[in-house]
């Protein structure tokens, strides 16, 4: 999807774009914080998720000015892919190197 969206010709390909990475996005993140219950020990499992979360939102605060100095030495069409394509090529890379907690047992759980 992310030719379409940054290299569309016509506005409602841009929009059909959007629309279809804004789709693929939330269809692939919408489990993470269940994922990241799972990964986390019983002591912190109310603070852990969104402890992650928010770093990543420290880390997303410079995406902007990365972009930005990309946009520079290219197109912006350019730098809104690359940017875009290096996110989800760090996400899955992450994802491959991150551990399997399927059918985990949560503390509270187990005890009754």
């Amino acid at each position: 999807m992310i030719p379409l969206w940054a290299y569309a010709p016509r506005i409602y390909l841009l929009g059909l774009g959007g629309f279809l990475i804004q789709f693929m996005v939330q269809g692939a993140w919408g489990v993470i914080p269940a994922h990241l219950s799972e990964l986390s020990p019983d002591s912190v499992r109310g603070f852990l998720p969104g402890f992650s979360y928010q770093c990543g939102v420290l880390l997303a605060g410079s995406v902007g000015w990365i972009e930005a100095r990309f946009a520079e030495h290219t197109s912006y069409a350019n730098a809104m892919a690359l940017t875009a394509t290096a996110v989800f090529a760090f996400a899955m890379v992450m994802t491959a190197l991150g551990r399997e907690r399927y059918g985990v047992r949560f503390w509270a759980l187990a005890r009754t």
